[in-house]
């Protein structure tokens, strides 16, 4: 017999994956953990047993609960399922698929709508900071069309506006986990940042490319990888996250100048693998290194003036737009980007009743 499974498929920005209640999975998380690979059909690199696509954007999942705490609606537990290796990794935020959980809520019923527009506070159980989705609810109902478009995703969809506050040092205890603006890794400088995602930040040119190529150029370039993972091992111990050999952070973003009009341009690496576009955490991280003093970003931006700072990060498949609010001291006090949510599909999924049988 196989165990089926209530779940909502949803896009979450430039991510998908499946959407949970945490009622209807094992509270053991590694009963749950082999549940989730049956689900997504790992480790496989086809994910031919399961729903996953075959590629780390689209084997991810989300667990949504409700509130642990007084100040949050829902809790939200992320899990990267991994594609080809029998691990689901909690180390870090999404916040692409965290775009799909407030509609999700409200869809479960856990979240009431309100006629017009529904904010949803979301404590983020992975790293325990608090998120807040404003979803447009029309007569009381999720509404997913609209005029929004975001670069990786084809045409249009209603516009939600994610706030997250006190992302800083989420994961690493600190915005600068090393105590320093920049550090000098295997002869490259680099900024280890956390501001909702630990991400290493290193100029292309430092590394010998341009910054400007195409995901699959610099997939096939086996030295600037094995360079890029020796610099990741040795910058998470500076990040305080220890052997990150078998984890899926830091992430590694090249910047490189704008070609587009943006602030600067990147190339992401999540870790071993080069991102179509740039997670929602990651490009506010990166976002940040650009207003601090030292950083590596330096020469390679012009910033806006005002306590408002929006700045553009290129990607691979278009810009992600990050606003950053400053206090009167000049600290980064909150972040806020624009994403849209898509409801795919509504079912059960069927897995071994030998991984678990309810």
């Amino acid at each position: 017999m196989q165990t089926a499974i209530p779940y909502l498929h949803m896009r979450g920005g430039t991510s998908k994956g499946l959407y949970f209640l945490a009622d209807d999975l094992p509270r053991d998380t590694a009963t749950r953990d082999a549940v989730l690979l049956a689900a997504m059909g790992s480790p496989d690199a086809r994910q031919i047993d399961g729903l996953g696509g075959a590629d780390s954007l689209t084997s991810k999942v989300a667990i949504v609960d409700r509130a642990s705490r007084d100040d949050a609606d829902i809790d939200y537990l992320f899990a990267q399922v991994v594609v080809d290796e029998p691990r689901v990794d909690y180390g870090q935020n999404c916040g692409n698929i965290l775009a799909g959980v407030a509609p999700f809520a409200i869809e479960r019923g856990l979240v009431a709508a309100r006629d017009g527009e529904t904010p949803v506070r979301i404590h983020m159980v992975n790293t325990g900071q608090l998120a807040i989705i404003t979803v447009p609810t029309p007569g009381g109902h999720v509404e997913y069309a609209g005029d929004a478009r975001i670069s990786g995703v084809p045409g249009s969809a209603a516009a939600l506006i994610v706030e997250f506050q006190d992302t800083a040092g989420s994961s690493c205890g600190a915005l600068l986990p090393s105590g320093n603006a920049s550090d000098r890794i295997d002869g490259v400088e680099v900024t280890c940042i956390d501001n909702g995602m630990p991400v290493v930040v290193l100029r292309a040119g430092d590394l010998d490319i341009e910054g400007h190529e195409s995901c699959s150029e610099l997939e096939a370039n086996d030295a600037l990888k094995r360079r890029l993972e020796r610099i990741r091992l040795q910058a998470g111990e500076l990040m305080n996250l220890g052997d990150v050999a078998a984890r899926t952070v830091p992430k590694m973003t090249l910047v490189a100048p704008p070609d587009a009009g943006g602030t600067l341009t990147t190339r992401s690496f999540i870790p071993h693998r080069c991102h179509q576009a740039i997670g929602v955490l990651g490009a506010v991280s990166v976002a940040t290194a650009c207003l601090i003093p030292g950083s590596v970003t330096g020469a390679l931006v012009a910033l806006p003036a005002g306590d408002r700072k929006r700045l553009s990060i290129e990607h691979p498949t278009g810009e992600f737009t990050v606003e950053l609010r400053l206090d009167t001291q000049g600290n980064i006090v909150s972040s806020g980007v624009l994403r849209t949510a898509r409801l795919l599909a509504e079912g059960r999924v069927f897995v071994p009743g030998t991984v678990w049988k309810r």
